[in-house]
């Protein structure tokens, strides 16, 4: 299927892409497209003659260890089904799904993954007490990445 295909090309892309100081990258290979661009807000965008060089990649060892941690004894996270940009609301300005100490049931929407121009609805399989926020909206996540912390107590 090719939208599996483009996520495992974004799994594999986005961590090069993120420590590479690239702007913008963009692959192509067969019917699959993905394109992967900086958001910069505009205040703070530096004119290009005033752009520092990018820093040289660093090998890091590989590890058995989540590069996200893990939740603190007696809770679970709620993880991103997919890689995508992270909304916590449903629009700009709305009131977020969720909140810390909020109540959350399994199969409530708890956020909004956008994906390919596609927003996904984010689903919890964990009911409980929410005891934090692990991203911030419109942060890109990647596939697996906890989102919430929940105390299923």
């Amino acid at each position: 299927m090719a939208d599996d295909a483009v996520l495992r090309a974004l799994d594999i892309l986005t961590p090069v892409f993120e420590t590479s100081g690239l702007e913008e990258l963009e692959v192509e290979a067969g019917e699959i497209q993905v394109r992967l661009a900086r958001a910069v807000a505009p205040s703070t965008a530096a004119p290009l003659s005033a752009a520092a060089p990018a820093p040289p990649l660093a090998a890091t060892p590989p590890t058995s260890v989540s590069p996200f941690g893990e939740p603190a004894p007696g809770r679970r996270f709620v993880t991103a089904p997919l890689t995508g940009v992270w909304y916590g609301a449903p629009s700009p300005g709305a009131r977020p799904y969720l909140a810390v100490d909020a109540e959350v049931s399994v199969g409530q929407v708890v956020g909004l993954i956008e994906a390919m121009k596609l927003f996904n609805e984010i689903k919890s399989d964990i009911a409980g007490k929410v005891t934090r926020i692990l991203v911030e909206s419109g942060t890109l996540v990647k596939r697996q990445q906890p989102i919430l912390e929940v105390d299923p107590s």
